[in-house]
């Protein structure tokens, strides 16, 4: 996980680097404007990947000497058959619809979404005293 933050992070370098470049050359505030975006969103990346590399057990990707082999195994828990990200695609499809057609279709987005978020976020949830 080390090794991905700290490409974030040189990503991040390098975007905050095009972007003054991009920003003095075109006088464009638009671009200008989404280049220091993406650089922002690169350098939390890039920090929380640092940041959690902290807290874990090394993994297979930051040691130099390690195999292939060394990384298998389960790497954590999938839901085979969610249908949330279904109902989360179509919100967010009709969220970015409405800044083209209207706000007005935001407000029909906003259940699709909310029912979404709160169905994943609960999806295995059972209950506090119960055994799972």
């Amino acid at each position: 996980m080390k090794i991905q933050g700290h490409m974030f992070n040189w990503l991040a370098g390098f975007i905050l680097l095009v972007a003054v470049v991009y920003g003095v050359w075109s006088k464009e505030p638009a671009g200008t404007t989404a280049l220091f975006m993406a650089f922002a969103l690169a350098l939390m990346i890039g920090y929380y990947l640092v940041f959690t590399a902290r807290r874990v057990d090394t993994g297979a990707q930051d040691n130099k000497a390690a195999d292939v082999a060394d990384d298998a195994g389960e790497l954590g828990f999938f839901s085979p058959h969610s249908w949330q990200p279904l109902a989360l695609g179509f919100g967010g499809a009709l969220a970015f619809l409405g800044i083209a057609i209207g706000w007005w279709l935001v407000f029909f987005a906003l259940p699709f979404i909310l029912l979404g978020v709160f169905g994943w976020v609960f999806e295995y949830y059972r209950g506090a005293d119960q055994n799972q």
